[in-house]
């Protein structure tokens, strides 16, 4: 069995084609999706995904990317959707200081807010981050959370390590197997097979064979394949162990 940990199958490149993607995913022993909500009408779409779809569940969250324009009433219906029992995380929240779409102090208050949420749900937190590990790691220290994702994770061993240490998974997903990504490789066989989740990001992010074509949940079995090259294994048992994280973390 595999689980895809992140993918975001309410986006609109679905639209046209959605039942047949989760049927190539069923076919593909794809058996769990974690679909990621990333603004209001992405959530809500989200969650309408995962309560028709078995084997779908939801993380809901307003990106990082949202935070200058996020209003108190976005919050207020975050909360409200992530009580149902089909959401199993909140997010992907966080910070991305690369292309700096929202303010600084802004990301880090949104993120702040969503942390609460999670503990008061008591649900784990999937995060985004680029280029703000350090700022990532010190939120997430004063605020005491110790349960979570770092998701489509890019940073270097020692960012591992130190997430590691905080009680985190890291989910690993298609530059994986890019032909450049020798850093992220290396990076991968320093993390234990115990707190590793893969996953597609799709629709972006396609793993090579696919690469620069629409992604889809069927693929996260290249994402398992590249992952066992560098543990040398099989990629039958990272996806054994993988799902039994993901259900794990995300209590499914």
């Amino acid at each position: 069995m595999l689980i895809d940990s992140h993918a975001h199958l309410d986006d609109a490149a679905f639209d046209a084609d959605r039942d047949a993607v989760l049927e190539r995913a069923r076919r593909n022993d794809v058996r769990r999706i974690v679909t990621v909500g990333t603004d209001p009408t992405s959530c809500e779409k989200a969650l309408a995904i995962a309560e028709a779809e078995d084997g779908v569940v939801a993380a809901l969250g307003l990106h990082p990317h949202e935070s200058d324009r996020c209003a108190g009433d976005d919050l207020a219906r975050l909360r409200r959707l992530a009580a149902s029992p089909k959401v199993v995380a909140i997010g992907e929240t966080g910070l991305d200081y690369a292309k700096k779409f929202a303010a600084v102090e802004n990301q880090q208050a949104l993120f702040r807010r969503h942390l609460a949420l999670a503990r008061e749900l008591g649900k784990p937190v999937v995060i985004h981050c680029r280029d703000a590990h350090a700022d990532t790691r010190a939120i997430l220290r004063e605020e005491g959370i110790r349960r979570g994702v770092i998701h489509c994770f890019s940073g270097h061993a020692d960012d591992a390590r130190d997430y590691l240490a905080l009680g985190f998974h890291l989910s690993i997903a298609g530059p994986v197997t890019f032909a450049n990504a020798h850093k992220l490789r290396e990076t991968v066989r320093v993390i234990p097979l115990e707190r590793l989740l893969i996953e597609t990001d799709c629709p972006l992010l396609a793993p090579v064979p696919h690469r620069g074509r629409r992604n889809e949940p069927s693929y996260v079995l290249y994402v398992a394949a590249a992952v066992a090259r560098e543990h040398d294994t099989t990629p039958e048992r990272v996806a054994e162990i993988t799902s039994r994280n993901a259900c794990s973390l995300f209590s499914i």
